[in-house]
């Protein structure tokens, strides 16, 4: 029995690989194809390689494709390499991650005391993301230094104690590499390319410069509504130790051999790296399960690219996706072609057949599922059409390739509908996204009926671009709170008020910064209901999008600076 199978094995080995390499293929296509990716991908086992090959343009103007010895910008894969720099600098005991930032940087404020490298390493330690200041933007084109960096968000207030909680922050890790210059006198840029890229063979990486000519370099490109435009400028100094170097697929590969195959760091330090501590975040990495597989991956995103690494230490398996057009397709592609190399049948969206059903059967579906809190799924029946909707979403029609199983065809998900409560309906749903399953119970027909009412209003505003009567006195309300530090937060959902007492101190410290508000304008309504307002400060303005509950509470707020 063993000598068959290993003849069989033998005899189709060549057919499988074949077969893999043909679906990992179609699958980076089908995003080129839907105008959503350009870029390189790569998939490989152990040292195997089992796919690299590039797509799309590196340049659209020169009609130059990308391959696999493009060089892309890494966004916040960066992170991992500052990460190791500093294990590596532990080793050589020039600090511990356990140390106090004080320790570095004796005057740094008072509320930094209790801060540790370990916090800044895992984001934890409280410091605001100076990429959602509302100067932000207008500062990107403008070249700074590490110093000049770290004084933009030196002196704010934390937003929670060290250690309290996780909120992702780009601050910390210009922070980082700020210290990896102060303790070995050399520049970030330098310290990486020659403790981790020279030794590594890692020739197609470095820092990127807005000035220097770099061979084989992408262009990066954002969708437009005709298409790929050229993606908006911004500094390389700007994202520094948090997001500034580039990279090629084949060079990120030796980065995974060499990190985990124990060329960089000792067995010691990489453990500590790949341990979470929380939200699933380590150091420069998350560490999560999926599909009950372990992986340790990271994104990014920049001006004009988007990109995702990927490491399965229990097959040893490396994805890495590198796009130089905006959107998520990267991350989805990194997930599709680590199934198809895991030996996993994938679906494309394109491969997915409509049938028709009954509309008794469609019937049993309508109703509204809770995914989370303040989350909700409402699904409506219209001229024998499923429609879905989820809060602060537009519709979505989808559509039956079984009985059970539904699909939209805007967007790779899947809707499946099991159970039965006392009438014989779907008593839940799971959606099924990006490898994950969310489960979705049904509430009740009183629940049901308001949330269908409120969608129905929502649509006739939408279409007649009219606010919702008191949005403007809600906005200009929230602002002056903001202003004084005392939201009233019982008219606000409980996800906004949880999510303003833990951004408050800086929340407040931009308001004050932008001085006395000038003016409110109403801009129109988004596709999902927000009112969107222009809001006019002495020293900047704002485009603040808010959606108002029936009991007329502030459900949701986002705010972007604008120039």
């Amino acid at each position: 029995m063993v000598l068959r199978f290993v003849a069989i094995f033998l005899l189709t080995g060549a057919g499988l690989a074949q077969n893999v390499d043909s679906r990992m293929d179609q699958i980076a296509q089908s995003y080129v194809s839907n105008k959503q990716f350009m870029g390189s991908v790569l998939a490989a086992r152990g040292n195997e390689v089992l796919f690299s090959k590039g797509y799309g343009s590196a340049n659209l103007e020169w009609e130059i494709p990308n391959s696999p010895s493009t060089k892309f910008r890494l966004g916040s894969i960066t992170k991992q390499f500052t990460a190791a720099s500093i294990l590596l600098l532990e080793e050589r005991g020039k600090l511990k991650v356990d140390d106090a930032v004080k320790k570095y940087l004796p005057d740094a404020p008072a509320a930094w005391d209790k801060m540790t490298i370990f916090h800044v390493l895992t984001h934890t330690a409280g410091i605001p993301n100076f990429t959602s200041f509302p100067d932000y933007r207008t500062s990107e084109p403008f070249a700074t230094t590490p110093e000049k960096l770290v004084a933009r968000f030196r002196d704010k207030p934390l937003e929670f104690a060290p250690g309290d909680r996780m909120n992702y922050s780009n601050s910390g890790y210009v922070l980082l590499g700020y210290l990896i210059e102060r303790i070995t006198g050399e520049s970030y840029e330098a310290f990486v390319q020659k403790n981790i890229f020279t030794p590594l063979g890692m020739k197609d990486s470095g820092y990127d410069s807005n000035s220097a000519v770099i061979p084989r370099r992408a262009a990066g490109y954002e969708p437009g509504p005709n298409g790929p435009v050229n993606a908006g400028f911004i500094h390389m100094s700007i994202p520094y130790a948090a997001g500034a170097l580039y990279s090629t697929t084949e060079d990120l590969l030796r980065w995974e051999q060499g990190l985990f195959g124990g060329k960089i760091l000792s067995a010691a330090s990489l453990q500590k790296m790949t341990t979470p501590f929380k939200n699933n975040y380590a150091f420069g990495l998350q560490v999560r399960t999926v599909n009950g597989r372990k992986v340790i991956d990271h994104g990014g995103g920049i001006e004009g690219f988007n990109t995702s690494l990927a490491y399965y230490p229990d097959e040893k398996l490396t994805i890495v996706v590198l796009g130089n057009l905006n959107g998520s397709a990267p991350d989805d592609i990194a997930n599709k072609v680590a199934a198809v190399a895991r030996g996993e049948t994938v679906t494309l969206q394109s491969e997915r057949k409509e049938i028709t059903l009954d509309p008794k059967v469609l019937s049993r579906y309508v109703g509204a599922y809770q995914l989370a809190p303040g989350v909700n799924m409402l699904v409506t029946l219209d001229n024998n059409q499923l429609i879905s909707q989820l809060t602060n979403q537009g519709p979505i029609p989808i559509f039956p390739q079984s009985e059970t199983m539904f699909f939209p065809k805007v967007v790779d998900a899947q809707i499946e509908f099991s159970g039965n409560d006392a009438q014989g309906r779907a008593a839940q749903l799971t959606l099924h996204q990006n490898g994950r399953d969310t489960p979705a119970k049904r509430l009740d027909d009183a629940e049901f009926k308001r949330l269908a009412d409120a969608a129905a209003a929502l649509a006739k505003r939408v279409k007649d671009q009219t606010p919702m009567p008191g949005s403007e006195a809600a906005l200009r309300r929230i602002i002056e709170e903001l202003r004084v530090g005392k939201p009233n937060y019982d008219l606000m959902s409980p996800g906004l008020a949880a999510t303003t007492r833990q951004q408050l101190p800086q929340l407040q410290a931009n308001i004050v910064q932008l001085g006395s508000l000038q003016s409110v304008s109403f801009q129109g309504v988004g596709p999902a209901g927000a009112d969107i307002y222009r809001v006019k400060f002495d020293n900047g303005s704002l485009e603040y999008r808010i959606g108002l509950g029936p009991d007329g509470k502030i459900e949701n707020a986002g705010i972007r600076p604008i120039p």
